[in-house]
């Protein structure tokens, strides 16, 4: 039986832990919120008292957190406690930088390290219909695929080092220009009176219909606004974004525009709605009410 540790039961930690636990694997979890491990407790999975001896028994310790600083403490614990030979799998979206340092520290200790990026948000984790999107050692690699089947159908490995983590910024650089797109085209729609209800009926027929604009289309079609992922969440990744562009001297001016757009959503106080919000923010510059 496989000994799993999960470093970070949130919104994604915690169905992940659900579904390795499904699965058949000995699960431990813990997070520095009690109210997260509660909910833990109530669906069946083991808090562990300590994290560094969880860690010390653990074949495979995955994470979920929400920075490049939490990365960093968590990796150094885990290079701490876990014993050589030990698999670590971190899915967060933190910068290359912070990544490659944690690298490094983990090949000292002896521990394989899986960048495991996941595309996808918390209801779809929940469904286990992620994808995944890891870089790392192969041969460790290979040895967890089993488990990252658990959370969804498609994985991809894309090679030795920081790959997934830029995957995923080329990732969410998309879906963040199409809530931009979205803002601009339904503004433009509904200044010139067009019904809300009825632009998304044909956006959801047309050939503009992706999967992430049905995905919305329930609820934004209903101007429900409950995040599936913040704003303030999209600020963060569109800073790590431009600042890959920055790194790597690649313009990217209608990203940076997008960010300016989320900023503003921030200022105008809809930073916990949904990352979608930025059509307010759009909608209140052409002088229409957005709520």
């Amino acid at each position: 039986m496989t000994l799993v540790h999960v470093a970070g039961v949130g919104k994604m930690g915690l169905p992940m832990a659900g579904h390795f636990h499904a699965a058949g694997h000995a699960v431990t979890v813990r997070d520095p919120r009690e109210t997260r491990l509660q909910l833990a407790r109530s669906q069946g999975l083991q808090v562990a008292d300590d994290a560094s001896a969880a860690m010390a028994r653990a074949d495979i310790i995955v994470s979920s957190l929400p920075n490049d600083a939490a990365l960093r403490e968590v990796a150094a614990q885990v290079a701490g406690a876990a014993r050589r030979g030990a698999i670590y799998i971190d899915t967060s979206t933190v910068s290359q930088q912070a990544s490659a340092d944690v690298a490094q520290m983990l090949a000292a200790a002896g521990v394989a390290y899986l960048r495991t990026t996941l595309s996808g948000n918390n209801k779809m984790a929940e469904a286990a219909q992620l994808t995944v999107m890891a870089s790392g050692p192969r041969a460790a690699y290979d040895s967890v695929l089993p488990l990252l089947k658990t959370l969804g159908p498609h994985q991809f490995y894309l090679g030795a080092a920081e790959q997934a983590r830029l995957m995923k910024l080329v990732v969410n650089l998309m879906i963040a220009q199409t809530s931009a797109m979205l803002a601009e085209a339904l503004t433009l729609g509904r200044k010139g009176g067009l019904a809300w209800g009825d632009m998304w009926q044909v956006l959801g027929a047309s050939a503009v219909a992706s999967p992430i604009v049905k995905a919305k289309s329930a609820q934004l079609s209903q101007r429900d606004f409950t995040p599936t992922f913040t704003v303030e969440q999209m600020v963060k990744d569109l800073t790590l974004i431009l600042g890959a562009g920055a790194d790597s001297h690649v313009p990217l001016p209608q990203t940076a525009l997008t960010f300016q757009l989320m900023q503003a959503a921030l200022a105008q106080g809809d930073g916990q709605d949904d990352y979608a919000a930025i059509i307010k923010t759009v909608e209140r510059s052409a002088g229409l009410p957005a709520d």
